[in-house]
């Protein structure tokens, strides 16, 4: 794995975040379980994508990567039956397709990569056999399914991942019969899901919510469709910190009525207090008089490394709850970040479910260890904007599972990063 030395400077101009890769997940599933071909575009390949992708064509979907967009025809899925799926780091990909690939009547072989085998599934394979489907695992990856997935009652927790709840609504219309999804707790990342629905119905499929879940409709069918994949809220939140420590940053290709609870971002960098314009699917953010605030993380797990990169150097104190399931991430993120920005300088310290951060005013540099996990070593890349020497930080091939091209973007804001070996 290479390192990246990032020096210290101000980011300033304009940049165009990538798709949304949450919403092009679901849009690659949608248009690979119908008939006819469908178009999806922009798709950016890192390799949660390809992940993705490539487990559809195994279970049959044809699947031509062309240049920036997909071209898929469903009309062969689940016309083999057995099939290997890795799903390389990608949780989504695997929390998804085990439903799917369940629904589909196909013996599956899941496998993965880095700390993907390790991640929960049980919310899935606990309740699976209770609807035909055998799960033979040894608590995470391998997985073995055999048996078509049935209709029925699937009482599921919200709190864990809100991934497990995508998989069923997207497997269940599949079924012969009517399903009812129950929550037995309060849902987290509800924003996901509202995702989830609205890419269904894109693809022609209706969910009905009710008090404390779903209703989903069996014998339902996918419709082939040309599909716009969004701007994606979660890696804005990098360029947002950039912004908010000194720069000013616009950011464009974001849908301002987005459904992707990452969105929130934009009122949480208010209230640190820096200055933030939107004007047609555009932000533009620059500094302020920062200041610490509380955050509830619940709902945006993936913001608080930006977010605490943010906090470390905002006035007073920030407190970050909320997050725990950041534990079970690609890594550590809580630890992760709390080890990175203490060894910046940063006064920091865990707490069980986030972080309690007070503002320093300026970092210093050092190298660092990213852990191997994307959202950590772009998140550090921006305390650079602070810091009083290089940072280097390890694994920067990371970055390739969720936004390859973002040093690039760095770079063409103006700011100082350079490979060099590890």
């Amino acid at each position: 794995m290479h390192k990246v030395r990032v020096s210290p400077s101000v980011l300033s101009g304009n940049v165009c975040v990538p798709p949304s890769k949450s919403a092009a997940h679901r849009a690659i599933i949608c248009a690979s379980l119908a008939a006819g071909k469908s178009l999806i575009s922009p798709v950016e390949m890192s390799e949660d994508m390809k992940a993705t992708i490539n487990c559809m064509r195994a279970l049959g979907a044809d699947i031509t990567v062309c240049d920036g967009f997909l071209q898929i025809d469903g009309s062969n899925v689940f016309s083999v039956k057995n099939a290997d799926l890795d799903c390389r780091e990608s949780g989504s990909t695997l929390r998804f397709l085990i439903p799917v690939a369940a629904a589909g009547g196909v013996n599956v072989t899941f496998t993965g990569k880095g700390k993907l085998p390790q991640r929960p599934i049980d919310v899935l394979t606990d309740r699976l056999p209770q609807h035909g489907t055998e799960c033979v695992t040894n608590g995470g990856l391998p997985l073995e399914i055999n048996g078509k997935l049935k209709s029925g009652v699937y009482e599921i927790p919200g709190n864990i991942s809100s991934q497990f709840i995508t998989g069923l609504l997207l497997a269940l219309p599949l079924c012969e019969g009517d399903s009812e999804i129950k929550l037995t707790t309060d849902v987290q990342s509800a924003g996901y899901i509202d995702m989830t629905i609205a890419v269904m119905k894109e693809f022609g499929v209706n969910v009905e919510s009710t008090e404390n879940g779903w209703i989903v409709r069996g014998g339902s069918s996918y419709t082939a469709r040309s599909f716009t994949v969004e701007g994606d809220w979660s890696q804005a939140a990098f360029f947002m910190t950039a912004g908010a420590l000194g720069g000013k940053v616009t950011i464009t290709n974001l849908l301002p009525d987005s459904t992707q609870g990452d969105k929130a971002c934009v009122d949480i960098y208010r209230r640190f207090g820096a200055d933030i314009k939107e004007e047609n699917g555009s932000i533009t953010i620059s500094g302020g008089m920062l200041h610490g605030i509380e955050i509830d993380a619940r709902d945006i797990p993936d913001m608080v490394p930006a977010l605490a990169v943010t906090a470390s150097l905002a006035e007073g104190t920030t407190i970050i709850k909320g997050a725990e399931r950041l534990r079970i991430k690609e890594c550590d993120r809580l630890f992760a970040m709390a080890q990175g920005l203490s060894r910046l300088g940063a006064d920091i310290r865990e707490t069980p479910d986030g972080l309690i951060i007070k503002g320093v005013r300026r970092l210093r540099g050092t190298e660092l260890e990213g852990f191997n996990d994307h959202r950590i070593v772009m998140s550090l890349s921006t305390a650079a904007a602070r810091c009083d020497g290089d940072i280097i930080i390890s694994d920067m091939e990371s970055i390739n599972k969720s936004y390859p091209s973002y040093f690039e973007d760095y770079r063409a804001l103006g700011g100082i990063a350079d490979v060099i070996m590890g």
